[in-house]
């Protein structure tokens, strides 16, 4: 394991912490990212039951401001942006004129800034953030609003896991009780300026802090000295995968790609025909709505292994020697114990319990039971 990273990889604010702490680094979207630090099952299982540290400043971030602001981004993405209140976050997704989905985002109302002017923050997946970025720029033309790419202007650290709030409240007085899930807020860290978000990729409670790179490893340290006593590790991308497919949350280039639309990921809620104004890919959204009324597409489904054999993304699941669809993202989980995918299946056997059901596994036809998504929900 080489101690630093190659040339043509970006890397994050924290690298040198990683590589300090013993991190196994991979290529991710261009960026050389911490893999794991240790045991991929200790860290994901530190986030079910106590709480993880991750760093997220692959993402990016793009800033949308001005007068016409919420008017660009109602015709730039599916969603009703202008709905959005200062301090709310929303979950949303820019699709091409075609109706295939660019990338699902989450898109943040940051302040109104006087003489109707909104600031906006929309935050991309790591892979797709270029392309975001050069849709928004593109769409902007003729609306009075700009589009600013910010993703060297904020590095993202995510705290995650039950114990996550008392770990944050330890470090802060910004008020994380009236902090809602999918808001923002400004606020205080560990002494570093922050945006505090409450979205989460893993089915547990937690927070993004967005900071300026500078402050990066300062909170750092502070989140780990604040969680030492609660069992908080840092963690990797590794986990991060395990932990959002049990909870059922769909990941870039597996559940969305440009060939689906929203109505055929399952996601059509997420398109909101009734706002004001066109947007791009309204028409093509609006044959895929009807068309998956009469002729419902393959449906997301979850499927879990009878056996110990791990299904992966590309596999066909099969039933009475047929195929009838395909895992989008598969893996051990370490919660349920056995193996685990997600999985576009045919509408005629995508109900929870349906028999016969299998995976492809190198031509062996592995029994798997089909059930609801998601495969783990927290106690609230």
């Amino acid at each position: 394991m080489s101690s630093t990273a190659p040339p043509d990889k970006r890397r994050t604010a924290l690298d040198a912490l990683h590589r300090a702490l013993g991190a196994t680094m991979t290529d991710f979207a261009g960026w050389d990212m911490p893999l794991r630090y240790g045991s991929e099952r200790d860290e994901h299982n530190a986030v079910r039951t106590k709480a993880g540290l991750f760093d997220l400043s692959h993402m990016g971030e793009i800033t949308v401001t001005g007068p016409e602001a919420a008017v660009l981004l109602n015709f730039a993405l599916v969603g009703n942006i202008a709905s959005v209140g200062v301090g709310r976050a929303r979950y949303t997704m820019i699709c091409r004129e075609d109706g295939g989905i660019l990338d699902d985002l989450i898109v943040y109302r940051l302040a109104d800034t006087g003489a109707g002017s909104s600031h906006y923050m929309v935050v991309a997946n790591a892979s797709n953030a270029q392309v975001v970025l050069d849709a928004l720029v593109e769409r902007s033309s003729g609306f009075d609003a700009e589009v600013r790419d910010d993703r060297d202007a904020y590095a993202l650290i995510a705290v995650q896991g039950p114990e996550s709030p008392g770990v944050l409240k330890s470090l802060t007085d910004a008020d994380l009780d009236g902090l809602k899930y999918y808001a923002g807020l400004p606020g205080t860290v560990a002494g570093v300026p922050a945006l505090i978000a409450r979205t989460g990729y893993t089915g547990e409670d937690g927070f993004e802090l967005f900071v300026k790179p500078e402050h990066a490893v300062e909170l750092w340290q502070a989140l780990t000295e604040a969680g030492k006593g609660v069992g908080l590790v840092p963690c990797g991308l590794s986990c991060r995968d395990t932990l959002r497919l049990e909870a059922g949350m769909p990941l870039y280039g597996h559940e969305l790609s440009t060939s689906l639309t929203p109505f055929d990921a399952g996601l059509g809620r997420v398109v909101k025909f009734e706002k004001e104004g066109d947007f791009v890919g309204r028409e093509a959204l609006a044959e895929a709505a009807a068309r998956a009324e009469t002729n419902p597409p393959r449906v997301l489904v979850g499927l879990i292994a009878e056996g110990r054999r791990v299904p992966r993304a590309g596999y066909a699941v099969v039933a009475g020697g047929e195929v009838i669809g395909e895992v989008t993202s598969g893996a051990p989980s370490p919660t349920l114990g056995r193996p685990i995918a997600m999985a576009y299946v045919d509408a005629a056997h995508a109900a929870p319990g349906t028999p016969g059901v299998g995976v492809d596994i190198r031509g062996s036809h592995e029994p798997y039971e089909v059930v609801a998504l998601p495969f783990y929900k927290r106690q609230k």
